[in-house]
């Protein structure tokens, strides 16, 4: 089995799960916020939308730098103002996520990637491993907060790693 192979099992559970919770986000509650210094609603689960994209530039490129000096930093997109804009955004990023693991091997996976802030080295890892932990994990990460969303707003929470209390067989 290649790299990329157990990569794309890991990624196509986790983005099916995820898709799970998005589809559970109510549109009436896009504005809601658990805390005034926390996301929106709409903002959380836009940027668990936009994370898998992040796969095709680690692929793709040897180093992201969020803030290049003298140029425009790294602007997320706009929050979701619906649920089926937010929909098809997840799709597609998953979709292109996808199509550049595919197509990429080991020998890519294995390259070093480093994050850079205003030029200067935030980590380098081999791609392999910025896809595990800095596309994977976090919007694992990302989806557990969004959950937390869901049940605070009375929102079923579906199975992620198990029953949840709102599906079949749950607490």
């Amino acid at each position: 089995m290649t790299l990329k192979d157990s990569l794309l099992a890991e990624f196509s559970h986790e983005m099916a799960t995820t898709r799970r919770v998005l589809e559970r986000v109510p549109e009436d509650k896009l504005s809601w916020k658990p805390h005034e210094k926390s996301w929106s609603m709409a903002n959380l689960a836009t940027h668990i939308a936009n994370l898998p994209v992040w796969s095709v530039m680690t692929i793709q490129q040897d180093a992201l730098d969020l803030n290049p000096p003298g140029e425009t930093g790294f602007t997320p997109p706009s929050a979701a103002k619906s649920s089926q804009e937010l929909m098809a955004f997840f799709d597609k990023n998953v979709a292109d996520a996808q199509k550049a693991i595919e197509a990429t091997n080991d020998a890519e996976l294995l390259k070093p990637w480093t994050l850079l802030n205003a030029g200067q080295s935030v980590f380098t890892m081999p791609k392999i491993a910025v896809l595990g932990s800095f596309v994977v994990k976090h919007i694992v990460h990302h989806r557990g907060q969004l959950t937390v969303y869901l049940r605070l707003n009375d929102a079923p929470v579906p199975s992620v790693y198990g029953p949840s209390a709102d599906e079949e067989g749950g607490r």
